[in-house]
């Protein structure tokens, strides 16, 4: 018997909407045993959440299928774990999971329609516990779901948050949590109380939707460096660069804002109003302006016109969700004293980075802080502590959920966030 076949083990998922994390541990000491990122199959429904509740509302079919394909790669997922790990499944006794509103609801093939219309609330707030054949699973698992605070806040962000509150220094008054991925959560710890909200961020974040995107797996070009008119790219696991992802784009959009290549409204200019040798990397790529990263005989990748875009929404609608959250706890953006970072970019994304693009004001790059993977370290460290899943209940009913979606305020700051800041 093998070493790790002696010890109690458990597995922590973070249901993402682009990309799910998933982690084998040992429930004493927290040890990862193996950990594995896969892409959520659901993909060909949509890019995001909105899309697939779309899907699911048009036919019980589409619910099903999206159920079925979640739950069947979480399957394989925990096999994969088990197999690189050495272990077996008897010697593993409990899965958790944790991810968004709408994602929880497909896992159980709940219907979806109070998530995809107003008053958009989820069906349930408080934990869930149950087997894992119940999902039609072959493999029989006490399953735990974190709990959903309501409308579009998930388990994912009570994840993150938990995961912090056992470090004095991401859980002092005055923080500020950013989730950085399609379904973008923001929480705001004020004096005593925890305001949240959820901002419809697209997949950009997360390297999807963009002509190059992939999540943050092997071959994602994931650290852009301008340096003259030299380039330094960094891919996941030194492989050659087969797309992008989240702080591969980030670094990008930012270097080439700091060069003057891309102006305030988010225009990528053309090659004739460029002096430098950078501009023979903007060309047209299907009727769009783009800046090409990486080309060799088999594989182009590059950052397009649209896909400025999309960062711009993006980066719009978490600055105008923390504005939102900033008036209801009575605070300034200068009364900060931390900002929390997660989410499934890929390499460390750079609080100066963040700060050219305008997802951080000024003030706010000396106190942010990055963790890898939040959410499902979060969710590793209910697994293995003692107070567990009740101490995750008992923070989930302490949450206050700001509702953003069609409030004049956030079309406001959404507005005036729109244009990148001036260099």
């Amino acid at each position: 018997m093998s070493v790790i076949s002696r010890k109690k083990l458990a597995i922590a998922v973070d249901v993402g909407t682009t990309t799910i994390a998933a982690s084998l541990i040992d429930r004493n000491t927290c040890e990862r045993f193996a950990f594995l990122g896969r892409r959520n199959p659901q993909g060909t429904f949509g890019p995001d959440v909105v899309s697939r509740l779309q899907a699911a509302c048009e036919s019980e079919n589409n619910l099903a299928a999206l159920q079925s394909a979640i739950n069947r790669t979480l399957e394989e997922m925990v096999e994969e774990l088990l197999h690189t790990a050495g272990t077996s499944l008897e010697n593993v006794d409990c899965i958790a999971l944790a991810g968004n509103p709408t994602m929880e609801h497909f896992l159980l093939g709940l219907p979806v329609h109070s998530l995809a219309f107003p008053p958009f609330r989820p069906l349930f707030s408080e934990g869930k516990r149950l087997q894992s054949i119940s999902l039609g699973w072959k493999l029989d698992l006490n399953v735990y779901l974190f709990p959903l605070p309501g409308g579009f806040v998930g388990g994912d962000l009570v994840a993150f948050l938990h995961g912090c509150r056992s470090d004095e220094n991401h859980s002092a008054p005055h923080t500020l949590y950013l989730d950085l991925g399609t379904n973008g959560e923001v929480a705001l710890l004020s004096e005593e109380k925890i305001f949240a909200t959820s901002a419809a961020a697209g997949p950009a974040f997360e390297g999807g939707n963009l002509a190059c995107g992939m999540p943050a797996l092997p071959g994602a070009i994931e650290k852009v460096e301008i340096k003259g008119e030299h380039i330094s790219l960094t891919s996941i696991s030194g492989q050659t660069p087969s797309g992008i992802c989240g702080s591969g784009v980030i670094d990008t959009v930012s270097e080439l804002l700091r060069e003057g290549l891309i102006d305030s409204s988010g225009r990528l200019l053309p090659p004739e109003e460029i002096s430098s040798n950078l501009g023979n990397r903007i060309v047209e790529i299907g009727g769009s302006l783009s800046f090409i990263l990486y080309r060799d005989a088999a594989t182009t990748v590059f950052l397009s016109q649209d896909d400025i875009r999309q960062v711009q929404l993006a980066k719009a609608a978490i600055r105008a969700g923390m504005e939102i959250l900033f008036q209801h706890a009575g605070m300034h953006v200068d009364d900060l004293k931390k900002v929390v970072l997660t989410g499934s970019f890929g390499a460390v994304l750079s609080a100066e980075g963040l700060k050219n693009v305008g997802i951080f004001p000024e003030n706010m790059v000396k106190i942010a802080s990055f963790i890898r993977e939040g959410a499902l370290a979060g969710v590793e460290r209910a697994l293995c502590t003692q107070e567990g899943f009740a101490a995750v209940d008992n923070l989930a009913r302490q949450v206050r959920v700001v509702p953003l979606s069609g409030t004049p305020a956030f079309e406001k700051h959404f507005l005036e966030q729109m244009n990148f800041p001036k260099t």
